[in-house]
């Protein structure tokens, strides 16, 4: 839970732009007509332009500028903006959609414990999430798959965490994810993926948190694989019935 700047979501105009140049080839590469592209959005050449600057700078692409046109490949900030739209979509229109993530355990740096039992966060884990969480998160890498899925829990409901302040610095917003862990055939059923807003994180690492120490429940070490699912209804259990450990 540390915090450099985070990349801003897409407006509907930008988001409509994202997904046709990802339509015509551009998760990969594709020269784009800012005229073509005009044609698709049923605006101006200037205006499908203009889109793809804002696309640009808020980091969801990144193109090249050549006489006929233009190079443009979507990076990984824009293929998450897009698999969350389509995690909305799933929601609506499928049932029984789970996101199952997966990954390695590994250590940390010691930054969870500190900010985990910072009074302005830990008051709001117990009122929000029904526990005070154990002081410290459990450090998942996440495989390549679950990588390119990490963007669809962006749909998912979830428990918000307020940015607060204290006397001397200001403390950033995170979001909560509920969570259910398998690993090694046993399941524990009251944790949580915590997304600060601003993270030293790359995409491909998650931090857990849960009342108890995970790496004890689940006899946890570095390199043990675990899965993540994420719960689709965002649930949020009451303290007194925490579910703990059972066998899958």
């Amino acid at each position: 839970m540390a915090e450099p700047a985070t990349t801003a979501e897409p407006d509907p105009a930008e988001l409509a732009a994202l997904k046709h140049v990802a339509l015509v080839g551009a998760l990969s590469e594709t020269k784009v007509s800012c005229a073509a592209l005009g044609d698709e959005l049923d605006a101006s050449t200037q205006t499908a332009s203009r889109r793809l600057q804002a696309l640009e700078s808020a980091g969801l692409i990144e193109r090249e500028v050549v006489g006929d046109g233009q190079w443009v490949v979507l990076t990984d900030d824009g293929e998450a903006a897009l698999r969350a739209e389509y995690a909305d979509y799933r929601r609506l229109f499928e049932t029984d959609t789970e996101l199952v993530l997966a990954g390695t355990v590994t250590g940390g740096m010691g930054e969870g414990k500190h900010y985990i039992t910072l009074p302005g966060y830990a008051e709001q884990f117990e009122a929000r999430l029904g526990y005070e969480p154990f002081p410290g998160t459990l450090n998942v890498d996440l495989d390549a798959e679950s990588v390119r899925r990490r963007g669809e829990i962006a749909g998912v409901d979830a428990v918000p965490i307020d940015t607060w302040e204290d006397e001397d610095r200001t403390y950033g917003a995170a979001t909560c994810y509920a969570v259910t862990l398998v690993a090694d055939g046993e399941r524990y059923e009251d944790a949580h993926a915590i997304v600060p807003d601003r993270t030293h994180h790359d995409d491909d690492q998650l931090e857990l948190i849960a009342p108890d120490r995970l790496r004890d429940v689940l006899s946890l070490a570095d390199g043990d694989p675990i899965e993540i699912r994420v719960e689709a209804d965002g649930r949020v259990d009451e303290p007194a019935d925490r579910a703990g450990v059972e066998v899958a």
